[in-house]
């Protein structure tokens, strides 16, 4: 289940809303946000980044659940849906908050994490790729998973796991194709020899300019004349 942490508090924002309004905001230790969501009307905000950066980093990450405290508002459940990051040092330039009712289900992509060594890899030289990472699950909020795990210590060389394949439990849809890959146990593929080993060629000779018969061959017309 996503974790619910401690609140976010945020600060309306006032005036223009440009690029040098945010600048602004980042300079003072805060990062510009928007509030959408649960059929009211949009609110730019200002939050604490050191906050957002705790969400985005714990077990459920994006998905979790907290409690959100708009000064002068009424306070509500969100979640982090949006964010952006500066490009080079990675801080935090802007979030979006999605207010959330608790009692209506809702769309999230979850991790899928693998457990076990597979037969396959242990006893078959096979090795494990791990196609699909997140899936596409609707559930009401409070179930939201931070991650969904599958075993796949028993799946053998060339074995594959499906959607299908998941835990699955009455609280949780999945919304993907049940039969799209997750994982599977594969050979390791050899590199194909170096085409030159295979097929030696014999050395190209260069051809500049003409050739020194040909040059020959109007100085003799020449003469003759």
């Amino acid at each position: 289940m996503a974790a619910t942490i401690e609140a976010v508090v945020a600060t309306p924002r006032e005036g223009k809303f440009n690029k040098n309004a945010a600048r602004r905001v980042r300079v003072a230790g805060k990062i510009p946000a928007v509030v959408y969501g649960a059929g009211l009307e949009a609110i730019a905000v200002t939050v604490d980044p050191k906050v957002i950066t705790k969400i985005l980093h714990s077990e459920s990450g994006h998905n979790t659940i907290f409690d959100l405290n708009i000064e002068g508002g009424k306070a509500a459940k969100a979640m982090i849906v949006d964010w952006q990051n500066e490009p080079i040092k990675g801080k935090l330039l802007h979030i979006d908050l999605k207010r959330i009712a608790m009692d209506k289900a809702m769309r999230v992509s979850v991790p899928v994490q693998l457990v076990g060594v597979p037969v396959g890899v242990k006893t078959q030289g096979g090795i494990i790729e791990h196609v699909l990472r997140e899936v596409e699950i609707e559930c009401l909020p409070g179930d939201i998973p931070s991650h969904i795990d599958v075993d796949v210590s028993g799946v053998e060389l060339h074995g594959v796991v499906r959607i299908a394949d998941l835990p699955h439990s009455g609280k949780v849809k999945f919304l993907g194709d049940e039969d799209a890959t997750v994982a599977h146990v594969t050979i390791i593929k050899e590199e194909a020899p170096a085409e030159a080993e295979a097929a030696p060629t014999e050395p190209e000779v260069a051809k500049k300019g003409k050739t020194e018969s040909a040059e020959a061959a109007p100085a003799a017309d020449a003469k003759k004349k």
